[in-house]
């Protein structure tokens, strides 16, 4: 007589946990991470999305028992969370940090221009038909970080004595701006939302990095020569950035 013996096949792991907190579940992303030491717990502003970091060694169980614990720290970090805004006829929205209301005039040709007047906040006014209203917006909001962009990285180049490569305009939900080793640079356009001061940091950080790829005391000594009030501006985008991913 044969005896055949199978191996159980081994269960992948869970990719996320729902946990309950009150009258709301909430939906858990779960990673393992070979770095990991602890159990953390993170709350994305730009995509709402939470995510439960564990390490590579721990158990599923633990790290359910983790979240469970934690989710009136995740149901308050979620309704801290303003809802989203529409880029729309109808809305306000900041650009270069002060407030525009986004308004439609159909008679009107054109695209997109900034008006001012006494009587009202300032207007981001739109031309032409409705249904391209939005998609003329953004695209005014795209053109305007591009020129801002372009003038103040070129301003910073100079000072360095070195050139970027190239520019380019991005919708990144983690970084507000990053330089590759070949001299490439990268922002997110939503810089021209936020106040003219926080877009020139942010030109002068990357320059920074075509000199120093890192984050050293040598790196921060070249930033403070071109920016010297950067950590002002470091503390706004901790305070306020996420905030600004709320428009869409």
């Amino acid at each position: 007589m044969s005896l055949f013996f199978t191996r159980a096949r081994r269960q992948p792991a869970p990719t996320h946990l729902d946990i309950i907190h009150g009258e709301s579940t909430f939906r858990v992303a779960v990673k393992r991470m070979a770095k990991a030491r602890r159990f953390t717990l993170r709350v994305s502003a730009a995509t709402r999305i939470v995510t439960l970091t564990m390490p590579m060694r721990s158990n599923f169980d633990q790290a359910a028992d983790f979240a469970h614990r934690h989710g009136a720290w995740i149901a308050a970090r979620l309704t801290k969370f303003d809802d989203e805004v529409p880029i729309a006829p109808g809305s306000e929205i900041p650009f270069r940090g002060k407030l525009h209301q986004i308004i439609h005039r159909a008679e009107k040709r054109g695209t997109v221009w900034v008006e001012h007047d006494h009587e009202t906040s300032p207007q981001l006014v739109v031309a032409g038909l409705a249904d391209h209203a939005a998609r003329r917006v953004r695209d005014f909001l795209k053109k305007e970080a591009r020129v801002a962009l372009d003038q103040a990285v070129e301003r910073y180049t100079t000072l360095l004595g070195i050139p970027a490569r190239r520019i380019a305009l991005k919708d990144t939900k983690s970084r507000w701006g990053s330089c590759s080793a070949d001299g490439r640079l990268n922002f997110s356009w939503r810089l021209i939302l936020a106040p003219p001061e926080i877009l020139d940091y942010l030109a002068a950080h990357e320059v920074a990095h075509l000199k120093e790829l890192n984050h050293s005391p040598r790196f921060w000594k070249i930033v403070a020569s071109l920016y010297p009030d950067y950590k002002n501006a470091e503390a706004w985008l901790k305070r306020h950035g996420m905030a600004l991913h709320r428009y869409r």
